[in-house]
Formats: C-alpha cells, structure tokens, sequence
C-alpha cells in the first residue's frame, strides 16, 4: 500500500498567485527570501481558504441531500399544494362574482 505524505500538495496555480501577490507588495529594499516567506504565507492563506470553503460545500450538500430525501418522502404536502391552489382562486372568485353583481345592478336598475 501507498502512504500518503503528511504534507499537503499545493497546486501551482496558488504557488503563482501568491508570488504575484507578495511582488506586488514588496517593499523596497525587501530581500528574495523575505520575499519567498511572505508568499508561503499568503500561499498557506489561500490553502485554508480553500479547504474551509471546500467544507461548507460539503456540508450544504448533505444539508440539501437531507432535505431532498424528506421532501420526497412526506405525501403529505401534496394535500397543502391542493389547499393553497384552492386558496390562491379565491380572490379571483370573488373579484368575478363581484362584478357579476355590479352588472346585474346596473341590468335591473336600469
């Protein structure tokens, strides 16, 4: 079996992005090295960064597993989609029914 090295392996991208950063912020008269350990820190930033942003992804994912699975498995809410499908024609049934009285009003009075 293969051991996994403790180390983390940093992709090289992020490798790029904080040497950018950390030249872009060099002070003058900052040596390479004071240079280099200002990347690795930025670098170790965008690291935790990512893995922190890589766990609330996966914790909104079991969140949205979990309620999916309730979802599917309560019959009971196609009943409360019928009452608000019931409750959301009852403006216009009245509306309707109002102006039925209104011109039957102004038809009789007349």
């Amino acid at each position: 079996m293969a051991k996994y090295s403790k180390r983390n392996n940093v992709s090289e991208q992020s490798k790029d992005d904080a040497m950018k950063i950390a030249r872009g912020t060099q002070k003058p008269g900052q040596t390479k090295e004071q240079t280099k350990l200002i990347a690795q820190g930025i670098q170790k930033g965008i690291e935790l960064y990512k893995k922190k942003n890589n766990e609330k992804s996966r914790e909104l994912d079991k969140k949205l597993k979990k309620v999916s699975g309730q979802l599917s498995e309560s019959p009971a809410d196609n009943d409360c989609k019928d009452d608000e499908i019931k409750a959301n024609n009852l403006p216009w049934i009245l509306l309707a029914l109002s102006w039925f009285g209104f011109v039957a009003y102004v038809v009789l009075v007349d």
